[in-house]
């Protein structure tokens, strides 16, 4: 059985990642210009389909205007306890 990449946690990425930016006013199309990725890389990532590193999260963290932590601490509150990788 193949393993989804859509976890709790990304999806919850996703979510932060859309409210901030609805709350800014911002497309997916301007928040893909301001951290210099194509639109498809923020929709995918709003789905929970995209995995980013540390390094795309403080990106895409300073183009939303919040701290980082802001953003992880979506995903963590979202992930199980028993999550696996």
């Amino acid at each position: 059985m193949p393993k989804s990449i859509r976890s709790e946690g990304l999806l919850a990425l996703g979510q932060a990642i859309i409210r901030i930016r609805e709350a800014q006013g911002m497309s997916q199309r301007d928040f893909a210009a301001k951290i210099g990725y194509r639109q498809s890389f923020v929709s995918k990532l709003e789905l929970g389909l995209r995995r980013i590193d540390v390094v795309e999260l403080i990106v895409l963290s300073r183009a939303a205007g919040v701290p980082a932590s802001e953003l992880l601490a979506a995903v963590e509150k979202a992930t199980p306890l028993d999550q696996r990788i």
